[in-house]
């Protein structure tokens, strides 16, 4: 068949199945707007009906494959999209779910003669593939045809076309689902079971963050009876992240999934009792200004995060146990006693599932039930001597301990075992801090750990977890999150050489993974960058040289583009006057619908910002407590720019006073926020940084 037929044959089914599904949204008809409770159920279930039909229209399929089973006589075509959709009459399926087994063939399939399986729910189909197309549809129209493979086509596989295409779209200020051009190795992750915790190390551009998201609409669709949305959340780095990312559920139709950083999430389990110092800024302390490795290895969110702090916090919580258990019998009428050997059998066997604080609770509890339950077997009356017992019982369990997080907190903080891994300086001031009901970002780990395991979580369990730029969360924050689930669903991921944030972060993923039993968890690697040119990646990973890292280059995927430039500036002056004329150069050329300057420090985007307004040039600076990213024109730092993405990048300060020798994972960070167009310019000596990336200083 000739492409043009094969596209206008495409262009016809479009137009039937849209007919087709706007048939289905008229029949749904209004919203219900009374007090029936089975009609409000019927509405909803409706709404959600309206929701997916909506997705469709707008793309109804982005895939097919025509698939041929030992008893059929042809191949069946398959036409795989976001949602499912049936034909109103016959309920044939004219869409099927990317997410339904049958469709993890799209994915799977590279080409070849060999047969093909998937997983059905009644057990392995065969069978043989003779077509695999991409098709591209915006708003109803059918726009690019391309086939990936035709069985007995003696041609040249041209598998990569599409991705490509897609690839070198421009960007806007919101991350896209990857659900037409999900490869093979993200698809497995997505797929993989619920029950594990699943890692996910993947290098910049490699899509791990839209994986984890798919894999959370996989998980809803794959386990509907088992799991639901509401007790499903990401961890996001910040509040900018969550909002770049917002449109991806959405689009693929799941609603209701908590999306929340940790910070916010700890402070609310604390149910507010303390807050974040807002004098100390933590990311300015440790970006503004060069800073050791060793000095990150020992700053506080490496000791408090440790997994020895832990530790201690777990001793802490052991001798308050047994502080629980009372030593003196309890007589609250001469003649009356309870021995400690009854009060040690509830708490050991009746309460022991429960969090401390709740087995104190529920002892209290017990205690007065049994002073109750004696007075009236032995038939007492004297209401003196009644007021007298009870006040012998409010002394008696007085003496069983009661804390609130932060004060159990700080008496770890004196103990023994803390002043051994916590600098006395640091502990002083942690106290201090709490008094004032002000606490350090590395201590909400221990706090929210301590507040779970006294009271328990505050909300039913959650389903599944996704943790986003992992690499920068401690031990002991993943161990507080863990204390939310009853058994380990968990989606972990981030990239070791973006690792920026070495003063409370991870150096390798076998401090989470040891975290969790053989068989519990799983780890996958993505090696492939989507996001940047062969040369923009090339570029970047010569920065990072060998740095050791345990990890696996980036490696592009075959799209070329334009050289990485690098410039000097003759003064800082020459340089400011060369970001101007890049940023009109860029805008003048029409191709980049983002470009952000990226600046070492808060101060250097400060001045950079305010040079561009003075040109008339509109830029958006971006600071620390940023809650959106609006795409156009941005000047934001470095270590803000981690997860986000531009068509063209213009890192401003490449000179080896803003990025010394500890500072490779950050500039690897900045030049891989490019998409397609990158360049540095710096003023004095260059960063040695770049030494093995150019020859090139002008």
């Amino acid at each position: 068949m000739s492409v043009q037929s094969a596209f206008q044959d495409e262009a016809e089914r479009i137009d039937n199945v849209l007919g087709h599904i706007r048939n289905q949204l008229r029949a749904i008809g209004p919203r219900y707007t009374g007090d029936d409770f089975t009609e409000q159920m019927l509405d909803l279930q409706n709404e959600q009906r309206r929701q997916r039909l909506e997705v469709a229209y707008k793309e109804p399929y982005f895939g097919r494959i025509d698939f041929q089973e030992p008893s059929q006589l042809s191949p069946r075509p398959l036409y795989i999209g976001k949602a499912g959709v049936a034909h109103e009459s016959t309920n044939e399926l004219l869409v099927i779910d990317w997410r339904a087994p049958v469709a993890s063939l799209f994915y799977a399939f590279s080409g070849g003669d060999a047969p093909v399986a998937y997983e059905s729910p009644d057990g392995e189909v065969e069978g043989t593939i003779h077509l695999k197309r991409n098709l591209m549809v915006r708003n109803g129209k059918l726009e690019r045809v391309v086939d990936s493979f035709v069985r007995g086509q003696e041609e040249e596989s041209v598998t990569d076309e599409f991705l490509l295409y897609r690839l070198g779209e421009s960007k806007d200020n919101r991350l896209r689902d990857i659900v037409s051009t999900i490869q093979q190795e993200q698809d497995r992750i997505i797929r993989t079971e619920k029950n594990k915790a699943v890692f996910i190390q993947g290098v910049a551009g490699s899509g791990k963050t839209t994986v984890a998201l798919h894999r959370l609409a996989y998980l809803l669709y794959r386990y509907a009876d088992r799991i639901r949305a509401e007790r499903m959340v990401i961890f996001a780095p910040n509040r900018m992240f969550l909002d770049y990312i917002s449109g991806v559920l959405p689009e693929l139709g799941v609603g209701d999934i908590v999306q929340t950083t940790y910070a916010e999430w700890a402070l609310e389990r604390l149910q507010k009792e303390v807050r974040l110092d807002e004098a100390s800024d933590t990311m300015a302390y440790w970006f503004e200004q060069p800073r050791s490795r060793e000095e990150m290895e020992r700053a506080p969110g490496r000791i408090k995060g440790s997994m020895q702090f832990k530790q201690a916090v777990d001793l802490k919580l052991e001798q308050l146990e047994a502080s629980l258990l009372p030593q003196q019998p309890f007589e609250p009428i001469e003649g009356l006693v309870l021995l400690p050997v009854a009060i040690r059998e509830w708490l050991i066997t009746d309460y022991s599932g429960e969090p401390f604080m709740k087995r104190r609770e529920r002892l209290v509890s017990r205690l007065k039930r049994w002073l109750e339950s004696e007075w009236k077997a032995r038939r007492y009356t004297d209401r003196k001597l009644k007021s007298k017992a009870n006040a012998k019982l409010n002394a008696y369990c007085k003496k069983i301990p009661s804390f609130t997080a932060a004060q159990l907190y700080s008496s770890l903080l004196s103990d023994e075992a803390a002043a051994h891994m916590v600098p006395g300086g640091i502990r002083s001031a942690t106290v201090k801090g709490l008094k004032q009901n002000k606490v350090q970002p590395e201590d909400l780990a221990p706090l929210v750990y301590i507040q779970l395991r006294l009271y328990g979580l505050d909300q039913p369990v959650y389903d599944h977890i996704v943790i986003d730029e992992a690499q920068d969360y401690s031990p002991f924050q993943l161990e507080s999150l863990k204390l939310c689930q009853r058994g380990s669903s968990m989606t972990v991921l981030g990239d070791l050489q973006q690792g920026i944030h070495g003063y409370t972060g991870i150096n390798s993923w076998i401090e989470m993974t040891a975290l969790f039993d053989v068989g519990e968890s799983g780890y996958f690697e993505l090696d492939r960058s989507y996001r940047s040119t062969m040369e923009i990646i090339d570029f970047a990973n010569r920065v990072l040289g060998t740095m050791g890292e345990g990890v696996k280059p980036a490696v592009p995927v075959f799209r070329s583009g334009e050289p990485v430039d690098v410039e000097e500036a003759a003064s800082n002056s020459d340089r400011l006057e060369r970001i101007v004329r890049t940023i009109r150069d860029w805008q003048n050329a029409g191709s980049y619908r983002t470009i952000a300057v990226l600046g070492r420090t808060a101060k250097s985007c400060q001045e950079i910002a305010g040079r561009l307004a003075t040109e008339g040039l509109e830029a958006v600076l971006i600071q620390s407590k940023q809650e959106a990213y609006g795409g156009g024109l941005t000047v934001v730092p470095a270590y803000l720019a981690k997860g986000l993405e531009f068509d063209a990048v213009l890192i401003a300060d490449a000179d080896s006073h803003s990025f010394g020798g500890n500072d490779a994972k950050l500039l690897y960070v900045g030049c891989t926020r490019a998409l397609h167009k990158l360049k540095l310019l710096y003023n004095g000596t260059i960063t040695q940084l770049l030494a093995a990336s150019t020859d090139a200083h002008s």
